[in-house]
This record gives structure tokens, sequence and C-alpha cells, in this order.
């Protein structure tokens, strides 16, 4: 992989079946938030999660989105796409 190509998503199966749940108009604003985390530079409501390592939140009105980020290999995972509520469960 060249420098120019920019970062790649990863998307967890779990995560998966959380997107495929959601309501079609919800889908698609989780959609544009997810594309601007891959961005030069990132765009959205992210923010690293407090006592974890390499996980982060992406907040997109009442949902979240848990990620992580590898620099090294431009790779945002995505893990799940929860509700506010549950999004923070262990």
């Amino acid at each position: 992989m060249s420098e120019d190509e920019g970062w790649r998503l990863e998307i967890a199966p779990r995560a998966q079946r959380d997107f495929r749940r959601l309501d079609p108009p919800i889908q698609r604003r989780i959609l544009t938030a997810i594309e601007g985390l891959i961005e030069a530079p990132p765009r959205g409501d992210f923010r690293r999660l407090t006592g974890r390592d390499d996980e982060w939140r992406l907040r997109v009105g009442d949902w979240r989105v848990r990620f992580s980020r590898d620099a090294k290999e431009q790779v945002v995972s995505i893990q799940r796409i929860l509700p506010r509520g549950r999004a923070y469960e262990r």
C-alpha cells in the first residue's frame, strides 16, 4: 500500500449486524459520520474512551460508534454501533 492511499475501514461482524438492525435514515447518518473518520484530517464528534488503550467513540445523535485506530497501518476498525445507553457496557 502506498502512503497516498489514505485510511482503510474495517467493520467487525458484530458492527455489521448492529448496522443492519438500524432504520435506513439512521444508517445513512452513521455511514456519513464513519466516512469522516477515514478522511485526512478525520472529522466528526469522536474522542478516546477513558481507561481504554486504543478505543474511541464517534457520536452520531443518540448513537455511538465504537472503534479503534491504527495510525501505522492507517486502519479504522469499527467494533460496535449501539445506542448511547448501551455503548459503554463492557
